[in-house]
């Protein structure tokens, strides 16, 4: 049974794991911008004096050196601080792609299926990493930048309480642009973020399809929902900013201002006698560093908007249903496989309808079929890439379900006609059927499947990159690839989903070869649409609708399947047909 994987304190556990880091981040930060305020009270220090008459160079000399040990300390403290903070931020991210990459491992196919692939991509990467501006500066810096100016509120109140007030006049002015600029903003942000993430999606798609958007004359600006996602993305953007642009320009000369209000009614007081020089010149000085802070907290607003966003999306990931599976259980001694009553529906269709089916040990069993019958659906259950919605499936007599993923794994290499290849070296793609294993070794499984004399005549040999998803190479070669990963990984139980599906005859025979070498003494499991491939099979079991329609050895389900006789004479005649082209030709 699927079930949610939440954590009960979502994202913010993984910064909780680092706090005693972020704590001292914090208190470096705080270190920091004490220091800052010190050069405000030196200068303050230093036009007093010579305001007064102060004649000693000493004095200025002091003040002088104070204000610049504080400036420089400032600036070690901060960068002790942000790399205290980046250096946690960085290990915190890691551990978030770690899980998602977990997480993904652990889900059913099809929400990775049912998910855009650029929607995956962007939480992954682009997200996570929108969480390092936050983490690593606000945490430290929107702290101690709140604690700096309240310091100095705090101390010019206790020179003159009316100064103070006036020193605060223009905040809540401020505030009141501000707000006007946060109307609606969790709406329009989330607005803004959805163009975002639509824009990535269809980019991806744009880019995937590039082949067939040339075959069929098409360009990126024809290319009607690509463009319609990019203009959006763009009109919105502008507008927003548009709204925003009157109460930003006013909160941000307003702000600043604390001179308009500080100087006039400050001279006020000095003249009525209530106010001393020496104070007042100290006020304006300070009244000065209470602002700059402010600002730079505030700067931080749009940075909390986008990581509660960030984090809706990745917790929503973290959140998926997934399969469950023990961290500990049975090792699987036997490898006969049983389907008792199993059923699957996917977005409320039913695929598979009370299956029964029994797959003996050390046998070659073929499901074979008309397309969309759920053959593939079935292989897909065996290798726990799916779980059932009813019934249950068992491997040597183990309920798959009471299997820890890896013993499930080890057990069971599965190959499909789409098999991925990495963006790496051919000698690495074919490894990762078993890491550990020696060049002599790969090469060998290379030779085993009948790959290795192909991969000898590329550039770089084994060394040659693969591209992406396997790109610079043909299917058929990609397939054979995949059939040495497998070799190499020397499972029990063998599922081969259409392996054939990318090769041409000459190759068919070679695979056909490999696959024998690969199969001794294991349960193999064969979909195969060239039914030429599976009639030498211990069994062969007819699927059609989802149900099991017939099973037995090829002969007897000539006579005693109607559906597999007639799918057999139209094979048939499509290899006589293919025959006779090719003496034409």
């Amino acid at each position: 049974m699927n079930t949610k994987s939440k954590s009960p304190n979502g994202l913010m556990s993984f910064a909780a794991a680092h706090s005693g880091a972020y704590a001292a981040s914090v208190i470096f930060a705080i270190l920091g911008v004490g220091c800052q305020l010190v050069p405000y009270f030196a200068v303050s220090k230093l036009v007093i004096g010579l305001i007064t008459g102060v004649r000693e160079p000493a004095f200025f000399i002091r003040w002088c050196v104070i204000a610049a040990a504080f400036f420089f300390g400032k600036q070690l403290f901060h960068s002790v601080s942000t790399t205290i903070s980046h250096k946690t931020t960085f290990r915190v991210i890691s551990e978030i792609r770690y899980k998602i990459a977990d997480k993904l491992s652990k889900t059913p196919m099809g929400y990775v299926l049912d998910t855009p692939s650029g929607k995956l991509k962007n939480i992954i990467v682009e997200k996570v990493d929108g969480i390092e501006p936050t983490l690593a500066h606000m945490l430290p810096e929107l702290t101690s930048n709140i604690l700096g100016p309240l310091s100095i509120i705090i101390y010019l109140f206790t020179i003159d309480w009316r100064m103070a007030l006036i020193s605060l006049i223009t905040l809540p002015i401020g505030y009141a642009c501000l707000m006007g600029m946060m109307k609606d903003y969790d709406k329009k942000f989330k607005i803004y973020i959805d163009a975002q993430k639509h824009v990535n999606s269809v980019s991806v798609e744009y880019i995937n399809g590039i082949e067939v958007i040339k075959a069929f004359n098409q360009s990126a600006s024809s290319y009607k929902k690509f463009t319609d996602a990019v203009k959006k993305n763009a009109n919105y953007a502008l507008d927003w900013m548009h709204d925003l642009q009157i109460w930003f320009a006013l909160g941000y000369g307003i702000w600043p201002a604390v001179l308009i209000t500080v100087l006039p009614l400050g001279s006020l007081f000095i003249i009525n006698g209530s106010l001393a020089i020496p104070d007042f010149i100290t006020i304006i000085i300070l009244s000065l560093g209470i602002i700059g802070p402010i600002l730079a907290a505030i700067n931080f607003i749009d940075d909390i908007a986008k990581i509660k966003s960030i984090f809706t999306d990745i917790q929503n990931v973290l959140d998926e249903p997934e399969m469950q599976r023990p961290e500990k259980g049975p090792k699987l001694t036997g490898t006969e496989i049983c389907l008792k009553d199993v059923s699957f529906s996917y977005h409320k269709t039913t695929v598979l309808k009370g299956i029964n089916l029994n797959i003996p040990a050390k046998s070659v069993t073929a499901l074979v079929g008309p397309s969309g019958g759920g053959k593939s659906t079935i292989a897909k259950l065996i290798a726990s890439l799916w779980d059932v919605s009813e019934g249950e499936i068992t491997i040597g007599g183990v309920n798959v379900k009471d299997v820890p993923f890896n013993e499930l794994m080890n057990n069971i290499a599965y190959v499909s006609q789409d098999n991925y290849l990495f963006d790496d070296t051919i000698r690495n793609n074919i490894r990762m059927g078993k890491p550990s294993a020696t060049d002599a070794e790969v090469e060998e499984a290379a030779k085993a499947s009948g790959c290795h004399d192909f991969i000898m005549q590329l550039q770089n040999g084994y060394e040659t990159v693969a591209g992406g998803a396997g790109g610079h190479l043909s299917g058929g070669e990609r397939q054979r690839i995949t059939i040495a990963r497998a070799m190499l990984k020397n499972s029990s139980i063998i599922i081969l989903d259409e392996a054939t599906a990318y090769t041409d005859p000459e190759n068919e025979a070679v695979i056909q070869k490999a696959v024998a070498g690969l199969v001794k003494d294991k349960t193999l499991i064969v979909i195969a649409h060239r039914l030429s491939t599976i009639t030498g099979s211990d069994k062969i079991v007819v699927i059609e609708k989802g149900k099991v329609k017939a099973e037995g050895r090829h002969e007897e389900l000539l006579e005693n399947c109607a559906l597999y006789n007639s799918m057999w004479r139209s094979h048939m005649e499509i290899k006589d047909e293919k025959l006779a082209g090719e003496i034409t030709c």
